[in-house]
């Protein structure tokens, strides 16, 4: 059950923003089926995440689409199917016969997605990258460190997520809504470097009102102010402060018990030097618990940092539920939440929701006929 239930989609099988957009569908409850294909992928990277958990709410079946009898069967299953999700570089599909025109032609109303780092076409679109790639180009890496220092690698969580799997679900979604009036599919181009640009969209208005002009590391949001950082406590442990507005700022102060009448002003650059080295030494005087108790009882935008495995325990990420435990594996819950009776239901199922291939394909469509030659003429691993 839930919002998307009774969507289907097939989910061919790769890496990153693919199998994540088809774990947000799946959460909020369409039928996913990921197609896996036999064996792993190198360099360390798991190919099958059918048994992880962005693997999760899915349906898997193993097919080698190398295979004539394969690309003829994921023809019939996608008669079915509302959307199709795959993450090749640009013509891999088509050199399958799995392309739009080969799929939409037995499917008028099918919403083909595909995710890219480049996009499907242009000079870079037949280049290997990473996330790492894709925000450097998009100008995204370069905003992104300390004053005087290189650029800061972050988390594969702006390019692959946010700028991929997140925007070709926006994407996908976005054309189940014109499928509704007007009936006919749309092939989605989701390029994680323009899911980046999208979401920097505040930045190029802070850049255009004249209000990020100095160099990495120096402004409001990039560690330069020093209300809006973070600071080591006596235990060695860390706080985060985002004390922009006068009011906030105002209440850190009052928490760090210093008095502002002997500090530069918030926003006089000159005076950040002096800002940050005061509240560095104050802050390193205390642990974080301690500061913390301070803190809890002031609005000042102050937190506390937490490793990956002291999250769930917060009291705020454990009122809602944030993160959950399945069978010993901890993990983020199905979001966003829908406030209604009949939502459904926000269950994290543990692994895949079948693996038996025959009953998998008959669900799908395919006749007893095609299934057996799958087995006896290859396709099916």
């Amino acid at each position: 059950m839930g919002l998307l239930s009774g969507m289907t989609v097939l989910e061919i099988g790769g890496i990153g923003p693919g199998p994540f957009c088809a774990m947000l569908l799946a959460d909020l409850g369409a039928d996913v089926l990921r197609i896996e294909k036999p064996g792993k992928k190198d360099a360390g990277f798991e190919e099958r995440p059918s048994a992880s958990i962005v693997g999760r709410n899915k349906s898997v079946l193993t097919l080698d689409l190398k295979s004539p009898n394969a690309v003829e069967v994921i023809k019939i299953m996608v008669r079915r199917a509302d959307a199709i999700i795959e993450g090749f570089r640009p013509g891999v599909m088509e050199r399958l016969g799995l392309g739009p025109d080969n799929l939409m032609g037995e499917n008028p109303a099918l919403i083909y997605g595909r995710v890219t780092g480049w996009g499907q076409a242009g000079p870079w679109s037949q280049r290997a990258g990473h996330d790492i790639n894709y925000l450097a180009v998009a100008g995204a890496l370069s905003l992104i460190g300390r004053k005087g220092e290189p650029p800061t690698v972050p988390l594969n969580l702006i390019g692959d997520y946010g700028g991929g799997g997140m925007y070709l679900a926006f994407g996908i979604l976005s054309a189940a809504w014109a499928v509704k009036s007007t009936g006919k599919g749309q092939v989605v181009d989701a390029a994680m470097i323009d899911g980046i640009s999208s979401l920097m969209a505040p930045l190029f208005e802070m850049l255009a009102n004249g209000q990020w002009t100095r160099p990495r590391g120096e402004n409001l949001l990039d560690g330069g102010a020093p209300w809006y950082d973070v600071y080591q406590t006596k235990d060695e442990k860390f706080l985060a402060v985002g004390a922009i507005e006068p009011k906030f700022y105002a209440a850190f102060l009052d928490g760090l018990g210093i008095d502002p009448n002997g500090l530069p002003p918030q926003y006089d650059h000159a005076g950040w030097p002096v800002l940050r080295e005061t509240f560095s030494d104050v802050i390193r005087q205390r642990t974080q618990l301690d500061w913390m108790t301070v803190f809890d009882a002031r609005d000042a935008c102050v937190s506390p940092v937490l490793g990956i495995h002291e999250a769930a325990a917060h009291p705020q990420m454990k009122f809602r539920g944030t993160q959950v435990d399945v069978d010993g594996v901890v993990q983020p819950a199905p979001g966003p939440r829908v406030v209604a009776e009949d939502a459904g239901s926000d269950d994290v199922l543990d692994g895949n929701t079948g693996t038996d291939a025959p009953s998998i394909l008959r669900a799908w469509g395919v006749s007893e006929e095609d299934i057996e030659r799958l087995r006896t003429g290859g396709g099916l691993a």
